[in-house]
């Protein structure tokens, strides 16, 4: 332990001189962490300091500790990447009006930081579904066009759909 500070001597000196004698006696020699700055030295003081560095080291995402009107600006922000691995419109469209469930109630009653949000349009999200899903399905390579002979055959008549037959012959019995 260290003694104490004569009364008389400046504090500022007596630190000085502490510091001085343990230099001299080579007690400041190697110590861990030496000659390395200081971690988040030049950051602004955070309450949640700890919380945010045990989140890096346990590799978690930070979203769930950000205020609900950011994580739902985010949300939004990253729709096409969540609408994209779904299967279905109607999964897409639950997803969408799930979203924006949690946006119309944070609209009535918000808490928080003042983040512009609005509902997420429905049918442009499924849209955008459907366009991204149409750029990532192979399209099959088109065989080149072979030269057709001109016969005097006539083409085949062509089939009408069950539902024409159907009115057609309907319309025949009247």
């Amino acid at each position: 332990m260290t003694e104490r500070k004569p009364s008389g001597m400046s504090f500022e000196s007596w630190v000085e001189r502490q510091i001085r004698e343990a230099t001299e006696r080579g007690e400041l020699d190697n110590l861990p962490g030496s000659g390395r700055p200081l971690p988040d030295a030049n950051q602004p003081y955070d309450e949640l300091w700890w919380v945010k560095k045990k989140v890096r080291q346990e590799g978690l995402p930070i979203d769930p500790l950000l205020p609900l009107p950011l994580r739902l600006r985010k949300e939004v922000e990253r729709l096409p990447e969540t609408l994209r691995d779904l299967s279905s419109e109607e999964a897409v469209r639950d997803t969408v009006r799930d979203l924006n469930e949690r946006i119309l109630a944070w609209l009535r009653s918000p808490t928080g930081p003042r983040v512009p949000l609005a509902p997420v349009n429905v049918e442009a999200a499924v849209r955008q579904w459907h366009d991204d899903r149409a750029a990532r399905t192979p399209r099959p390579e088109v065989e080149p066009a072979v030269e057709r002979q001109p016969t005097d055959e006539a083409p085949p008549p062509r089939r009408r759909s069950w539902w024409h037959r159907i009115t057609r012959r309907n319309r025949n019995d009247d």
